[in-house]
Formats: C-alpha cells, structure tokens, sequence
C-alpha cells in the first residue's frame, strides 16, 4: 500500500466536515452544521430615576392675565358697628365681640348718604320759589344747603335773590355786611378767598350770600346783575342754591330761571297753598320754562303744628301727575323760631326729612355735563 492509498484510505474514514475540500460531496448526510444562534440585541434597560422627598418645580401654563388685585377679596370687609337699638347695646355689652350689624333703618339711611354724596361736574344750580309767602321757601333753602354742605365734601352756596329785603341772611351767623353788589362791585376775585370775604358760613359750612339790605335800591338788582353774580360763584362752588322772591316777573327772576338746573315749588299743605303752586307751574309753563316742571320737586313746608285737614297723599299725587318727586317737611319748632338755622337743634324727623329732599335733587347731578358747556352759561 502507497503512501496516496494510506492518505485516501485515511480520508474516507474521516466525516465530510472533515474532508478537505475537494473531497467533501453535497448529500443529506453532507450538511454544514448550523451557525450558533444569537439572541437579538437589546438596550440594556435603563435604571429607574431614584426621586427626593423634594417635588420637582412645575413650569407654569401660559394664560391670559389674572384677576386684578383689588378683585380678590384678601381681607375680610369689616362690619360697621351699630348706631343704636338694641343692636348697639349688645355690641357695648359684649366689647365689640358680638356684632349684629347695621338694621335694616340705618341701611336705608346710609344709602341716602351715598345718594346726596352723588359727585356733580361744574355746578348744580337750584331755584327755590313760590307765589306766596310765609310757606317755608327760605326755611327750605337754609335746610337744604345745610344738610348738602354737612354731608358733602364740596362747597355750597346759598343766594339771596330776594328783591324785597330777603332774610336768607339773618338765617345763618353773621360774619359780614357784603351783599351781592358789593361781590360785583369788588374788582379784585381771583380766587375762593375772595369770594370768601363777601359770605357768611354756617356751622354746616353753607355760604350765605345775602341780598340789597336796602329796600330802595334792591328792586334796581336786575337780570344782567345776576347773571354776573352768577359768572362768579360758577368758578369757586359746586352746588348753588337761589332763594328767590315771591314774584315771578321782576327782572331777576327771568336770569334765575333761565340758569336754572332744578326748581323747587315750596308750598304749604293748604288748598291756598297748593292752588298758588299749581299758578307757578302754569306760569312757567306759558313763559318758555315748561322744560323745569318735569324735573321740578314739590316741598309741602308745614307751617303749623298739628296734622293737617288736608289727605296729603292725595295731593301728593296731584303734583306728581307734572312734577318729578314731592318731599313733605313737618313742623319744626327750630326752624319755626327765625333764628340762624343749626341741624343739629332739628327734630330727628325735620332731618330725616330734609336728607330725602337732598338725595332726591343730587339724583339729577349727572345730567348737568349734557346740558351745558364752558363757560356754563346758555348764550
């Protein structure tokens, strides 16, 4: 045997993986082992994030602005504490701890205040008038501007347009003789001290301007001296009160009228009375001021203690069938007595009442930018 048989003879011994490569023939028994398997790769899994006690800080989502501060009620809005009634005593009793609060009464009464607090742009001009005399128009003139200029912040003043010696000043403390000439005649008011120097002020700050104290020459104050009076006080006061005469056709009363914002028609709860106020509506009616009467306010003045014969509701509302409110002012035997007015010596209905009478004039304090213009005076 040779060495080539010994080599082949080995060779097919041998398993045909084993076989050089020449020699290896493809069968079923002549099979490439499998390669070894391989499992898939795969991220090796990501630690778990260890978390603090600490909360994370949260980013805030955009959105539209918050409320205002002054929107958000941080504090707890206080109760006032009662003026009087039982309320009051267990308020003091208990030293403050225990608040009821405000009755329904004082409620009331407060927005009474808040109504006469109303602001005013310019000034509000008021006449007060009647065709008869001795029904209460200057007792109501002094009344109402003193309970305005007690609850209001502003000034206000009163104006004697009175022809025959008016006694709007003897209602108040005298503090001195000026009267209108004489703030006309003064060539020197360029501002409040000035006209200041010509008035007289109440305990309730209410200015007084008073009239000609001498009776020839007052019939001789006319239309054109008002208004001049009026072009002055226009700049320095915010509410102006005019207590005008009796009459109707004196010269004064056309420019009292005509600059007029409001009309008061003081009567007496007499059928006299009411007949002479119901002349007054029809006189204005037929001399070009009808445009008053709507928004006029009918004060029945009682002159007299004691209730009336007369069904005051029933004339209440045959004045309010044309004219905007009616406020009726009880006797008072302060207001009866002549004297400088003080609303502190007045009975607690007179007060009520005229309080009333205030909120319902300054109800019309925000119409008075719609119907004048600089400087304030029609052409």
């Amino acid at each position: 045997m040779t060495d080539h048989d010994v080599h082949t003879a080995d060779t097919d011994t041998l398993p045909p993986w084993l076989r050089p490569p020449h020699e290896r023939r493809r069968g079923p028994d002549d099979r490439t082992p499998p390669a070894p398997t391989r499992s898939p790769l795969r991220r090796p899994p990501v630690p778990a994030p260890v978390t603090s006690a600490v909360p994370a800080p949260v980013t805030p989502a955009v959105a539209g602005p918050g409320p205002a501060l002054d929107e958000v009620a941080l504090l707890r809005k206080a109760r006032r504490a009662p003026a009087g009634g039982w309320r009051r005593a267990v308020h003091t009793l208990s030293a403050g701890a225990i608040n009821p609060g405000e009755s329904p009464a004082e409620l009331e009464y407060q927005e009474l205040l808040d109504r006469v607090r109303r602001p005013v742009r310019g000034d509000y001009r008021i006449a007060v008038l009647s065709l008869k005399g001795g029904v209460g128009k200057t007792t109501t003139t002094v009344g109402l501007g003193s309970t305005f200029a007690a609850l209001r912040g502003d000034r206000v003043i009163a104006v004697d347009a009175n022809p025959d010696l008016g006694t709007l000043a003897q209602r108040v403390p005298t503090q001195t003789t000026s009267t209108v000439r004489d703030l006309l005649a003064d060539p020197a008011i360029h501002r409040y001290s000035d006209v200041r120097a010509h008035t007289s002020q109440a305990p309730s700050r209410l200015e007084v301007l008073a009239s000609e104290r001498d009776p020839a020459a007052a019939e001789a104050f006319s239309e054109d001296e008002y208004r001049g009076v009026m072009r002055i006080l226009q700049r320095y006061y915010n509410v102006v009160l005019t207590d005008c005469g009796t009459g109707m056709s004196h010269s004064a009363m056309a420019g009292v009228l005509d600059l007029a914002d409001a009309v008061i028609l003081v009567s007496s709860p007499a059928l006299d009375g009411a007949r002479s106020a119901g002349a007054t509506l029809d006189w204005l009616a037929g001399h070009g001021f009808g445009h008053l009467i709507s928004r006029a306010v009918v004060v029945l003045s009682s002159a007299r203690p004691g209730a009336s014969a007369i069904d005051m509701d029933q004339l209440a509302q045959h004045f309010l069938s044309r004219c905007r409110a009616v406020q009726t002012i009880g006797f008072d035997d302060h207001l009866a007595e002549g004297a400088d007015v003080d609303l502190e010596l007045l009975n607690k209905r007179t007060r009520r009442s005229l309080v009333e009478l205030a909120a319902v004039i300054a109800d019309d304090f925000g119409g008075t930018s719609l119907r004048r213009h600089p400087p304030f005076l029609p052409d």
